[in-house]
């Protein structure tokens, strides 16, 4: 993997003028394309179900939590 080209130059130079919300949108974009690829995806409903089991979050702030999740994988 050492001389395995992960990223081109165009890309590269992009993500060096990038600003950090772009940065993370972009990372994270990358890392679902990956998944898909893998066939994995995030089952929200699940995810939202073992983050009320965390004891001290209330039903409040799992919603700003998810609100925060959807927003940073694009779902409306």
């Amino acid at each position: 993997m050492a001389n395995q080209e992960i990223i081109d130059r165009d890309t590269y130079r992009k993500i060096k003028k990038m600003n950090r919300e772009e940065l993370t949108k972009f990372i994270l974009q990358y890392g679902d394309e990956l998944l898909g690829e893998q066939g994995k995806t995030i089952d929200l409903p699940a995810l939202e179900a073992e983050l009320s089991k965390i004891k001290g979050i209330g039903g409040k702030r799992l919603e700003e939590i998810m609100t925060v999740i959807e927003k940073f994988l694009d779902v409306e």
